[in-house]
């Protein structure tokens, strides 16, 4: 039975595990958006989640725990002075895993698209202000009545379906 053991091991050391998890999620701080296959990519997903978490804290001990893990001092620069204020007023789910249709050309390995969640500024705000100004300026704008029928052109409209 498999109690108290949780995550993939990914037919690797424990050490090389460590180091393989280390490097992709600071390619990913880096580049923003990593190909890699989706069982790395849903283990590296907890991990990255917490350095953001780290970094919107902000204070020297976040700092110095983030340094630990990634042991990349310009990484870890930028995870607290861009990426972690991007994500200030989120609540988690900085990531995203988008499965690929092709896999990979030597061992046709399926693949995923690791990457941030690109924020935007206000964002469900935005959507907001935007369908309540569409209401708005749809209960502004006047509706034009048709024009009333006269008897004569029910009359025409009338033969024209005899016709047909």
């Amino acid at each position: 039975m498999r109690h108290m053991t949780r995550g993939r091991k990914l037919s690797r050391t424990s050490a090389h595990r460590k180091a393989l998890l280390r490097n992709m999620v600071s390619s990913l701080f880096l580049h923003g958006r990593i190909t890699t296959t989706p069982a790395k990519a849903k283990e590296a997903r907890p991990f990255a989640e917490k350095l953001i978490t780290l970094a919107k804290k902000g204070d020297l001990a976040a700092r110095r725990r983030a340094f630990d893990l990634l042991h990349n001092k310009s990484i870890v620069t930028s995870l607290f002075n861009e990426i972690g204020p991007r994500y200030a007023n989120r609540a988690g789910g900085y990531t995203r895993i988008l499965h690929l249709a092709k896999t990979r050309v030597g061992d046709s390995a399926p693949q995923a698209i690791f990457e941030l969640v690109e924020e935007a500024k206000g964002g469900s705000e935005k959507k907001v202000a935007a369908v309540n100004e569409a209401a708005a300026t749809a209960e502004t704008v006047p509706v034009e009545a048709p024009a009333p029928v006269t008897e004569e052109q029910s009359a025409t409209e009338a033969s024209e379906e005899k016709a047909e």
